[in-house]
Parts: C-alpha cells; sequence; structure tokens
C-alpha cells in the first residue's frame, strides 16, 4: 500500500489535515462578523486533505523512491523553516504588516530572488493588500503590534 514515496508523505499530510481540522474546528466564534474566524482554516485543512489525496491515489514515478536533497536545497529549506517560526514568533508583538513584510522580503532573497526593487514592493503591497481585506471587507482582526493602526 505505502509502497512509493509520494503515498508516504500523502499519508502524514493526511494525519496532518485531520489534526489541523480538529483545530480549526474548535476556534472560538464571534459575534457580529459577516465569516466567522474559523472559515479559512477550514477551508485550508480541507483543501490539504484534497491535496493529500490526489498525491496518494497519483501516479509514482518507482517504488521506495530514494530523497535525494542538495545540501544548497538542504539550507534554503533549513532557512525558509526558521523564518517561518520567527514569523510565528513575532506575529504578536510586531504585527502582521511588519512581520509579513519581513517574511515575505527575506523569504523570496533567501530562494534566491536577486531583484531588491521589485522584491520589496511585492513584500510591502501584498501584506497591506491582505490586511485591508481582512479588516475592511470581512471584519477580521490581524495583529496590530507596534501599528497603530
Amino acid at each position: 500500500m505505502l509502497k512509493t514515496l509520494n503515498r508516504k508523505i500523502a499519508v502524514l499530510l493526511w494525519c496532518i489535515a485531520i489534526l489541523y481540522l480538529f483545530f480549526a474546528y474548535r476556534l472560538p466564534s464571534y459575534a457580529y462578523v459577516p465569516i466567522d474566524s474559523n472559515a479559512l482554516p477550514i477551508i485550508l485543512g480541507i483543501l490539504l486533505l484534497v491535496l493529500s489525496t490526489i498525491l496518494f491515489f497519483g501516479k509514482g514515478d518507482v517504488e521506495n523512491d530514494k530523497l535525494n536533497i542538495n545540501k544548497t536545497d538542504l539550507l534554503k529549506l533549513l532557512g525558509v523553516f526558521l523564518l517561518i517560526v520567527l514569523y510565528a514568533s513575532f506575529l504578536e508583538s510586531l504585527g502582521f504588516l511588519i512581520v509579513s513584510t519581513f517574511f515575505i522580503f527575506f523569504c523570496s532573497y533567501l530562494l534566491g530572488y536577486r531583484k531588491h526593487v521589485i522584491n520589496a514592493v511585492i513584500a510591502i503591497l501584498v501584506p497591506l493588500t491582505f490586511y485591508l481585506l481582512f479588516t475592511s471587507a470581512l471584519q477580521i482582526r490581524l495583529p496590530q503590534g507596534v501599528m497603530p493602526f
């Protein structure tokens, strides 16, 4: 049943999705908001379930695939993991806008994108757009941190 690496990874992702959905359904409900706080986590959990199921039933190339990762690629993966940990650590204290801007900029730089002006513009515009969308249209509060708005 679990002969290919794709199937093994799919089962792991499926277990993560089930655990994620369990906690997503336990998020508290809030009154007077058009979309509740658990809507996006539930959608993401279901999407992870669907994609891991597609991965499981997809065609695997070779049985007992070996996982070969270059040293530079492994360092990039560890760097992105470290950035995610730092993002989660500083999100509440510094706020969504600041932390997301730094995360997008440095993650893009770490993964090899070297056009700094375009990278900076995107790193500022994307979090600002999401912040305005969530706070204005959806009326969902994101962490402010040190920002006054």
